[in-house]
């Protein structure tokens, strides 16, 4: 054991966030910052600390919650004895971004951790982030380019976490690597569906560039199988690439097809967070869709309607509602979600801490509109589950008031017109392109990656396929590969 009595002499602690009223007032991270000279809220020291908490216990239980298979234990104690250069080197062996991880990655792993069996799990995810970060500070992080060229070229359609991992892999494997992104920057989710204050474009920005030095080319502004005339064909795809991986997330945004749906001020969430992102870079001044001054309803209590919330906030919103059809979530675990599954409990992010009510146990049965054709009201009624279905609670009608309405219910699979549909690729019931064994598609050469083959998920189970996807490429392209391959398609997370 690292430090046989850390657990015992330090209690779990986080570095505090900013004041709410404060940090609503810009889009910057809600944690104070090092940078910014706070050093002495929350410093290196006390990370350290929290390291020697970690008991390298002998079945290390973090490692089934990550599916990254991230070498914890290890490196927790390298930050322990303040050994940061080799900390880094152990994280980035299992994980390309751990900045991004690190930020906002809700940490399966820390459910994991045997501590968590006193609801104190070892702060993994907060370590993980110093780690990185003391790499960048101290010029550790540098361009690793290819010894030598396989002369393949390889098309990643999709900046996102899964595209990234797996056109950083292919790249330092010798291929020749572009990335494609239909919007007008890379990043993906990153770049635009994650609001500043959860993770700064900055971080985003400095691994580009590694990438980039390592040989990566991007290319954004640019839909393959798009009809525009900047855009890429299929055939032009399939004729200039030895093999493609497609990592274009699940895109298609859970609709509520109840009457009223059509009024105006009702949106997909993914409909309003890029404008809030761009506001907050300073591209945008008048955002088409904000809440600065309205009453708004999030229907949805993940973190996409977490992400709605706190962008709300700093728009400046009169009144903030966040629905959620299910019930509250207990405050520890329940019989059937015993330890060391993810447990599912109620959670207050940064979001929920600056404002807004949350209704539990709701439903919405139809948008009501004005005299203009807006949104003016929810028709809502309690719910509770009979049978296993929800059932209406009678005579619990009531009208919520809304002029701006966010549906934040997931999504529903990869976008189905252009790429997918001219490449021909196979789709399952679930809107996800089917893959085989080897992450291939049913067209011989393309593969799939995060979201757009697993469906909605998370960031580390993202980067893991982009990084298996990788190794399954490199295989088909050389007949062997050395790259590692964390996950397999059909890989599900520990519960």
């Amino acid at each position: 054991m690292a430090d046989s009595t850390g657990f015992l002499k330090y209690d779990r602690q986080m570095p505090p966030r900013r004041p709410v009223d404060l940090r609503l007032l810009d889009w910057k991270d809600v944690y104070l910052d090092r940078e910014n000279g706070e050093d002495a809220v929350f410093p290196v020291a006390a990370v350290r600390e929290q390291a020697a908490r970690c008991m390298d216990c002998g079945i290390p239980f973090c490692h089934h919650g990550c599916p990254l298979g991230n070498l914890i234990p290890e490196w927790n104690d390298l930050a322990r004895r303040d050994d940061w250069r080799e900390a880094i080197e152990r994280l980035h062996a299992t994980n390309n971004f751990p900045e991004f991880t690190g930020k906002l990655c809700p940490a399966p792993c820390e459910g994991a951790c045997v501590l968590n069996l006193q609801d104190a799990p070892v702060t993994i995810k907060q370590i993980e982030f110093e780690i990185i970060d003391q790499a960048f500070a101290n010029g550790w992080v540098t361009p690793q380019p290819p010894q030598e060229l396989t002369g393949k070229k390889v098309s990643v359609v999709g900046s996102g976490p899964a595209g990234l991992a797996a056109a950083q892999q292919l790249t330092r494997a010798g291929h020749e690597v572009t990335v494609y992104e239909r919007a007008d920057a890379i990043g993906g989710l990153l770049r635009y569906g994650i609001p500043e204050f959860k993770m700064e474009k900055r971080y985003l920005d400095r691994r580009l560039d590694q990438m980039r030095a390592e040989g990566t080319r991007f290319v954004s502004g640019v839909e393959v199988g798009g009809s525009g005339p900047d855009d890429l064909s299929v055939e032009q795809l399939r004729g200039g690439f030895d093999a493609v991986v497609l990592a274009g997330g699940a895109t298609v945004g859970r609709d509520l097809t109840v009457p009223g749906r059509e009024l105006g001020g009702v949106h997909l969430a993914m409909e309003f967070l890029p404008y809030g992102n761009l506001q907050a870079l300073g591209q945008l001044d008048d955002p088409p869709i904000s809440a600065a001054g309205k009453h708004v309803v999030i229907i949805g209590g993940g973190d996409t309607g977490a992400d709605c919330l706190g962008t709300s906030h700093r728009q400046g919103a009169a009144s903030v509602a966040q629905l959620e059809i299910m019930p509250v979530p207990p405050d520890t675990r329940g019989e059937r979600n015993p330890w060391p599954t993810y447990p599912m409990i109620l959670r207050v992010s940064s979001a929920h801490e600056e404002g807004g009510e949350r209704l539990y146990s709701i439903n919405t049965e139809r948008f009501l509109g004005d005299e203009d054709g807006n949104v003016r009201a929810l028709l809502v009624h309690d719910v509770e589950m009979v049978d296993g279905r929800f059932q209406k609670v009678e005579g619990t009608d009531r009208e919520l008031p809304a002029d701006l309405v966010l549906l934040a219910m997931g999504f529903t699979g990869a976008q189905r017109e252009g790429l997918v549909d001219g490449l021909g690729t196979e789709v399952d019931g679930r809107g996800n392109v089917v893959r085989d064994a080897e992450f291939m598609t049913t067209v011989p050469g393309v593969f799939v990656s995060g979201d757009m083959g697993r469906g909605q998920s998370l960031i580390v189970w993202a980067i893991s396929e982009g990084r298996a996807a990788a190794g399954a490429v490199d295989n088909w392209l050389t007949g062997n590969s050395m790259l590692p391959r964390p996950v397999t398609p059909t890989a599900v997370p520990l519960r």
